[in-house]
């Protein structure tokens, strides 16, 4: 289902003009990349700084043992998760500082250009709370279908950030059930 999706997804960024894609070093964003790269003809790059959020001890867990192990901290998580830190993984800021810079530096980097940024959840909805308004408490609650993505325009002329007043436009994955808040 996953390589319907990412050709289903390149077929509607076929005229969306895309120049260079950069992904998430991680096999499903990157496979997703290679696979509209591909189709499309254009150059993809790595980034780790878009990869999802490092949780640490509780990487590749099941919730269901992280919750029995510590109760309180994994309800923290999910309930106040900008005040909370996974053990030894890391904080919503500190993935927001990385995501941020690595937007800001491929964006300048390729200024004028049509540029795709394939990701994971936690980057996405923080650069949306950038660029598109998305909520703080949006973290906990929003969900976000496979190969679905978001079209951000710079509006602004000459604005100093590449995106400081962005027009969006959603469009939703092969089988969307994104809900925005």
């Amino acid at each position: 289902q996953g390589l319907r999706q990412a050709r289903s997804l390149a077929r509607r960024l076929r005229r969306r003009g895309l120049e260079v894609l950069y992904t998430s070093p991680l096999l499903r964003a990157r496979a997703t990349a290679e696979i509209v790269s591909g189709l499309l003809r254009v150059p993809v790059r790595a980034d780790a700084r878009l990869m999802e959020i490092n949780l640490g001890q509780w990487q590749g867990r099941l919730a269901t043992d992280i919750s029995r192990e510590d109760p309180e901290l994994f309800r923290r998580w999910h309930t106040e998760p900008w005040a909370v830190l996974p053990p030894e993984g890391e904080s919503l800021t500190q993935v927001q500082e990385r995501v941020y810079a690595a937007a800001d530096e491929i964006l300048a980097r390729h200024r004028g250009q049509c540029v795709g940024l394939v990701s994971h959840r936690i980057p996405y909805l923080l650069l949306g709370m950038r660029y598109l308004g998305f909520s703080r408490d949006a973290v906990g609650t929003f969900k976000i279908a496979n190969a679905c993505f978001e079209e951000i325009v710079n509006t602004e002329p000459g604005s100093r950030a590449p995106m400081d007043r962005p027009r969006s436009t959603y469009r939703g994955g092969a089988d969307s059930d994104m809900s925005i808040p």
